[in-house]
């Protein structure tokens, strides 16, 4: 989007034409590296992007640049971000930013914020320094929303559960929520010098954050003395937890 926007400002091409011409090579290597039915709803969803852009007429709400920048690119943000979650993209960058943010440690938003970036930084010498500024904080404000809608909704988070009831609690998390558990053989360490510490085990599971709330209710009807301790996990691969469409 930002390639076609340089393009039909220098030049006066429609912009919407140039959104599909510009995409294509993208969806093609969408086609190589993702799938088939990736590269067919990314075609689908660009070109109504693109007739959106060209025959729909958008009024004016506030000529205040600084916040057309922040919630324009919390609107952007959103858009591209659902957009991934149902397994297509807006915006050929996105494919390389998704194929990429699986090599890196870079979230989808870090790397498309990187792409515009360096794409607005030679559009400064285009249109000039004050709106390639601007038009990168759009950006920024679009990566912040798109790693919120992506990975911020069903956060994981790893649960560490210390209890007597252990088995029950293990049988609640595989069968009432559906997701899978680990037991580690534990023990108590509280006690005193030559004290024959209590064997325990220890439940570790993987959750979104939209499940804690339900897991704790459980657990409280089980054990309500139950120790629990929680930790945001950055990502995870195999396993019984939610993906998002692009992972499956």
């Amino acid at each position: 989007m930002g390639i076609s926007l340089l393009i039909s400002e220098t030049t006066g091409v429609s912009l919407s034409v140039l959104i599909v011409a510009i995409n294509l090579p993208f969806i093609v290597l969408g086609y190589s590296q993702i799938g088939k039915q990736f590269a067919l709803k990314s075609i689908i969803a660009i070109i109504g992007l693109a007739l959106v852009v060209h025959f729909i007429p958008f009024p004016l709400i506030t000529s205040d640049k600084l916040l057309i920048a922040v919630f324009g690119g919390f609107f952007l943000g959103s858009g591209i971000g659902m957009a991934i979650r149902g397994g297509t993209v807006i915006d050929g960058t996105e494919v390389l930013a998704i194929h990429l943010s699986k090599k890196t440690g870079l979230t989808i938003g870090d790397i498309i914020l990187i792409f515009n970036i360096i794409i607005f930084s030679f559009g400064a010498y285009i249109l000039s320094i004050e709106i390639a500024l601007y038009a990168i904080l759009t950006y920024l404000a679009a990566a912040k929303t798109i790693n919120f809608i992506i990975e911020g909704v069903e956060e994981y988070t790893g649960i560490t559960i210390i209890s007597e009831d252990s088995e029950i609690i293990r049988l609640m998390i595989t069968e009432k929520l559906g997701r899978g558990a680990t037991i580690y053989t534990g023990k108590g360490g509280y006690g005193k010098r030559n004290e024959t510490l209590k064997q325990i085990d220890v439940v570790y599971t993987v959750i979104t954050r939209l499940e804690i709330t339900k897991l704790r209710k459980e657990i409280d009807k089980i054990d309500p003395k139950a120790f629990i301790i929680m930790n945001s996990v950055k990502d995870i691969k195999g396993g019984m937890i939610k993906r998002r469409a692009l992972d499956k």
